[in-house]
């Protein structure tokens, strides 16, 4: 591969990352969330960018996989800033977005190694539920727990 397919294809692989994580951004975004759009853009950005420089063309090996675990920790404590705990018992607020950094990281893997078609699917099948459950999930009383 020459230096402008190379680029060519790095380049696609960098906008399809913040296309995707710009899609989930958005969602929260309408939701008020702490972290919206240009935090989702960035983690799908940043993770892409991680697996491309590591091996532009996504090869998994074991040098890949020690960059996947440094992208998941790294992430779980970006995460781990979302989540605070409520004024009630049993109140946690951030789980959701915390989880939809997490899966954005995800997608963002996904589009490194060249699984575009998957981070696509998933990332659509992240919007139904982030859509389609609030609506359909009964309020739970926890008060009694």
């Amino acid at each position: 591969m020459n230096d402008i397919e190379l680029a060519t294809r790095v380049t696609l692989k960098l906008l399809v990352a913040v296309f995707l994580g710009g899609l989930l951004g958005f969602e929260r975004e309408q939701r008020g969330k702490s972290a919206g759009l240009r935090t989702h853009m960035l983690v799908c950005l940043g993770a892409t960018l991680f697996i491309v420089a590591a091996d532009p063309d996504g090869a998994m090996n074991d040098a890949m996989s020690r960059v996947i675990q440094g992208i998941v920790a790294g992430v779980g404590f970006l995460c781990a800033g979302t989540i605070l705990k409520g004024d009630k018992p049993g109140d946690v607020k951030g789980l959701t977005t915390a989880a939809g950094i997490w899966f954005t990281a995800a997608i963002g893997v996904s589009v490194g190694l060249g699984y575009e078609a998957m981070a696509v699917i998933s990332t659509v099948l992240a919007l139904l539920i982030l859509h389609a459950l609030p609506a359909l999930e009964k309020p739970v009383d926890r008060s009694d727990q």
